[in-house]
């Protein structure tokens, strides 16, 4: 169920009898035909698992269920929208940054410290995005939000790509990241962007970052 750009902050999804998505609440424009809402209790397609480890994050962020036959036009806050396409991959995505994605994805919560170490645990403490960060994977679409317009770098092999913390957006792939510094430890306490942080990723996959540092 692919989601049609109506422009660079709407999109729209076309649902048939037995299919359904997941939005965020309050992220429902209009629509057309016989469509229902529900909030959905059990975190998406992750279940109770899911659900806990978003409330432990801070990212309690409420979805809906959204089923029926019809068309629904999305849109949360004149944020801009990205819609990445995933083929069997893993995206890493904040919770508040989901506007709307294809219920057959598989909905989970990665703690961040198990691909950074120590400092990807220091990573979430920066930039107040949490801890945890929302996973989705298989085969669908993901409408993401951020600020300013979103641009895609590729990540290969030897090749790492360097982000500023409050730029991510969402990445794919075998792609590993790490918190690095080009100050001290003891000038890091206080900073959260800028020439002091940098997210480094390395692998293979892509990195979404957006043109404002600014949060949602």
């Amino acid at each position: 169920m692919p989601f049609r750009e109506i422009n660079s902050k709407m999109v729209e999804a076309t649902l048939a009898p037995g299919q359904q998505l997941f939005s965020q609440r309050g992220a429902m424009l209009a629509y057309r035909g016989e469509v229902s809402f529900t909030p959905n209790i059990q975190g998406g397609q992750g279940g109770v698992a899911s659900m806990i480890g978003r409330r432990v994050a801070g990212e309690a962020t409420p979805l809906m269920t959204v089923e029926g036959s019809g068309t629904v036009m999305f849109g949360h806050g004149g944020h801009h929208i990205q819609v990445i396409n995933l083929s069997g991959d893993t995206l890493y995505v904040e919770a508040d940054r989901l506007l709307a994605f294809d219920g057959t994805l598989q909905q989970g919560t990665m703690f961040m410290g198990s691909q950074g170490g120590v400092m990807g645990m220091v990573r979430g403490q920066v930039t107040g995005q949490g801890l945890f960060t929302t996973t989705l994977k298989g085969h669908g679409a993901v409408a993401v939000m951020a600020h300013g317009g979103v641009i895609e770098l590729p990540i290969t092999p030897g090749r790492d790509v360097h982000v500023d913390p409050q730029a991510y957006v969402a990445h794919h792939g075998d792609v590993r990241n790490k918190l690095s510094t080009a100050v001290g430890w003891r000038d890091m306490v206080g900073r959260g962007s800028g020439e002091a942080f940098q997210l480094e990723l390395s692998g293979s996959g892509a990195v979404y970052v957006q043109a404002s540092e600014e949060k949602l």
